[in-house]
C-alpha cells in the first residue's frame, strides 16, 4: 500500500510543479515500501539525498514562479519551505548518525506535511499563477 497517492486535488495547474510533486511522492512511496519490509535502512541512503535534492529544487521552482508574478504570499510560503527544510534536516542528521528509528516518523511527518502543504498552501498560489498565465 502506497504512503501517498497522487490526486488531482493536489494539482497546482503547473505541469512542472505537479511532476515534481509526483516524483517526490514516488520516492517517498519507495522508502515507505522498503520500511514496511524492514529494509528502510538498506535503501534510505540512496533515497534520502534525492528526496532532499528534489524537494529543494521544487521549493526553488515554486518560489521563482511566485517571484516572477509578484505573488503577495511569497514571504509566508518561503517561510513554510524553510521550516520544512529545517525539520527534514533533523531527520537526515538522525539517519546519518545511524538512528534506525528515524524512518517511520520521517515518512509520516513528510506525508502529513506534504499533503497539507499541497492541499492548502500550494493552492493559495495556484489560482494566482493561472491568472498570470503560468501553466
Amino acid at each position: 500500500m502506497a504512503l501517498m497517492t497522487w490526486s488531482s486535488k493536489y494539482s497546482v495547474g503547473v505541469e512542472a510543479l505537479d511532476n515534481q510533486h509526483k516524483a517526490l511522492m514516488s520516492l517517498l512511496n519507495e522508502l515507505h515500501a522498503a520500511s514496511m519490509k524492514g529494509k528502510a535502512q538498506e535503501v534510505a541512503g540512496r533515497l534520502i539525498s534525492p528526496i532532499v535534492s528534489l524537494a529543494k529544487e521544487h521549493f526553488s521552482a515554486e518560489e521563482r514562479l511566485m517571484e516572477s508574478t509578484n505573488f503577495p504570499g511569497l514571504a509566508e510560503h518561503r517561510a513554510k519551505h524553510r521550516e520544512m527544510t529545517e525539520l527534514a534536516a533533523e531527520f537526515i542528521s538522525r539517519h546519518a548518525k545511524g538512528d534506525a528509528t528515524v524512518y517511520t516518523p520521517l515518512l509520516y511527518f513528510v506525508r502529513d506535511w506534504f499533503t497539507k502543504h499541497m492541499k492548502t498552501e500550494d493552492q493559495e498560489y495556484a489560482s494566482w499563477l493561472a491568472s498570470h498565465g503560468v501553466h
